[in-house]
Parts: structure tokens; C-alpha cells; sequence
């Protein structure tokens, strides 16, 4: 683990426990203690819906070419589940979905491409989905003293998101075909994967009906995520409408994007949550609270995932010594 990436999640974690004590232990725990375990086990279930959207938002680049639904909702879980549980930044968590959907017999090119470009298709998915939150909620944001003076900074960062996600497709497209020069230069012995790789890339470019409906997937995941947020409140006790639930969702979307070098989120969502609950009327104990219940989650199916992908890694690089050993 990098220097600098050890230092934000050792300041988000110094966050996170301050913002526990500061709004008040006891608060916070009876408000998330009031789901129940049948709460819990609700929660847990609607977190798999969203990441069964995810999932198919990646089939839908993939999923005429053969590859299992399941394989790549799976992968998907194991890409969320890295980013939640290790001590990884978001890009750590892609690498290893992609070797998921190795795993599920995904070909290798083929796989760390598609996530290249499902990334992308997320990111406009979720620029939607940030519009969708400015326009439900900056009305509440500009009535909120303490978030009104970022108001104007949250629509400024939010145009900015598009020629961002412009360059990343420019980026993708003429940065593999430098990768491969470079590779017949300097690295002739990968030359072969290289190829491969960039030659995948291009053709789901290429392919613009399913660019359009792995984005629009990835939308109504995003917004399947602020419907399971409501749900959330709604357990814990708050009184608020689903709209409002998608809007903080969408405002914590953005403020997670642009402190993607935290790992894990840490301290980032924490404080987050709080602050976007008193936006909406609700008391900061009750965002931490959701915040805590969406981390337990995290753990209690993140876990299992991870160890069961673990076990499926180990099989197969067992299977391989093996061979060579014959």
C-alpha cells in the first residue's frame, strides 16, 4: 500500500471515529440499532439489487458476445466488495473484478478492456444521476447555511464532469493504440496482449446501441441505489421522501468521485451523510447511521464474496501448477 493512499484512509478512519463522538455514541448506535435483524437482512438484499444493476450494465457491453450474466454480476460484487473491504483505491477494486470475470472464463483482453469501458459508461451514468440530485435538491442546498456557499461550486464541478468524461474516452481510445506502438518498440514479448487488448477496446466503441444501454443501466442503477438509501431511513425511523433520498445519494455520488484516492470511502462518506442529513432536515446521527448500517453491509456480503473469490483463485492457480508439473 502507497505511502499517500495509508495516510488517507489512516485521516478518513481519525474522521470517521471523530464524527461518532462528536454527534454522540449512543445517538448514533440506537439509530442504526433500530433496523432489527430483519432490517439488516433487508438492507443486505437491496444492496444486491443494486449491484445485480451494475452488473448488468456490464453485460449489456458484453453480453451478445456469450459471457454469463452472473459471471459479471459477480465480478462486479468482488469489484465493490475490494474497494469497500481492502485497503485499495477504486482502481485496485477494478483490476480485481476484472481477474473475476477472468475467472468466470471471461477472455483476459476482453475483460480489463470491458471495464475500461463500463467505467466510463458509469461515469456518464452517474453525471445524469448528479443532475437528477442538483435539480431535486439545490433548492435545500441554497436554504442550508452551512452548504449554501457550495451550492454554485457542486453545478460548476458537475459541468466540469463532462469534458472529463470526454478526455477519458479520447484518453482510451488513442492511448491504446500508443500502448501498442510502444509494446512492438520496448516490449515485443507482450506485444501479442497489447493487441488484443486494443483491439478490444475499439470494438465496443464501435459499437454505440450498447454503449448507450450499458450508460442507461448504470442510471437506473444509481438511482436504485438512492430508492435502497430511502429504505435505509426509512428503517432507522426518518420520515423523508424517495426523491430526497435520491438527491443525497446523487450529492454523496459526486463528493465519493472527486475523493476517489481515499480508499474506502473512509471518513469521505461518514461525513458526507451527516451533513447532506441536516440539508434535508433530518439530525447528523441519523446520516452516520446510515452510513454505519451501509458499512456493516459491506462487511456481512463483501466477506463471503471475497473469500469465496479467493478460493476460486487459489483452485486455479493450483490447477495450473499442476499441468506444469505434467
Amino acid at each position: 500500500m502507497k505511502l499517500w493512499a495509508l495516510a488517507a484512509l489512516l485521516a478518513g478512519l481519525a474522521l470517521a471515529v471523530f464524527l461518532v463522538f462528536h454527534i454522540g455514541f449512543s445517538q448514533v448506535f440506537d439509530a442504526a440499532g433500530r433496523v432489527g435483524w430483519s432490517g439488516f437482512v433487508l438492507i443486505c438484499a437491496a444492496g444486491l439489487c443494486v449491484e445485480a444493476c451494475l452488473g448488468t450494465a456490464w453485460y449489456a457491453l458484453l453480453g451478445a458476445d456469450g459471457v454469463p450474466w452472473r459471471v459479471l454480476v459477480m465480478a462486479r460484487q468482488v469489484r465493490d466488495s475490494s474497494s469497500d473491504l481492502l485497503p485499495f483505491t477504486q482502481v485496485g477494486g477494478m483490476v480485481l473484478g476484472a481477474r473475476a470475470a477472468i475467472l468466470g472464463g471471461v477472455a483476459r483482453s476482453l475483460s480489463f478492456a470491458s471495464m475500461m469501458v463500463d467505467v466510463t459508461t458509469e461515469l456518464i451514468g452517474q453525471i445524469a444521476f448528479i443532475v437528477m440530485g442538483l435539480l431535486i435538491g439545490i433548492a435545500q442546498l441554497r436554504a442550508s447555511a452551512a452548504m449554501a456557499p457550495y451550492a454554485d461550486g457542486m453545478i460548476v464541478g458537475t459541468a466540469l464532469l463532462v469534458p472529463v468524461a470526454a478526455a477519458f474516452i479520447v484518453l482510451q481510445r488513442r492511448g491504446t493504440f500508443m500502448a501498442e506502438k510502444l509494446a512492438a518498440r520496448f516490449l515485443p514479448a507482450v506485444v501479442r496482449q497489447t493487441e488484443a487488448f486494443s483491439r478490444a477496446v475499439h470494438n465496443l466503441y464501435r459499437k454505440p446501441l450498447r454503449l448507450t444501454l450499458s450508460a442507461t443501466m448504470h442510471l437506473v442503477a444509481w438511482t436504485v441505489s438512492g430508492v435502497w438509501i430511502w429504505l435505509i431511513l426509512r428503517l432507522v425511523g426518518a420520515h423523508i421522501d424517495v426523491f430526497s433520498a435520491i438527491a443525497i445519494e446523487a450529492l454523496l455520488g459526486a463528493l465519493r468521485s472527486a475523493t476517489v484516492f481515499v480508499p474506502s470511502s473512509l471518513g469521505v462518506q461518514e461525513a458526507g451523510y451527516a451533513a447532506m442529513a441536516q440539508v434535508f432536515g433530518l439530525g447528523p446521527e441519523i446520516g452516520l447511521a446510515v452510513s454505519l448500517l451501509k458499512r456493516a453491509r459491506d462487511v456481512a456480503v463483501g466477506v463471503p464474496v471475497l473469500l469465496i473469490w479467493q478460493a476460486l483463485e487459489g483452485k486455479r492457480a493450483f490447477a495450473g501448477q499442476n499441468g506444469t508439473e505434467r
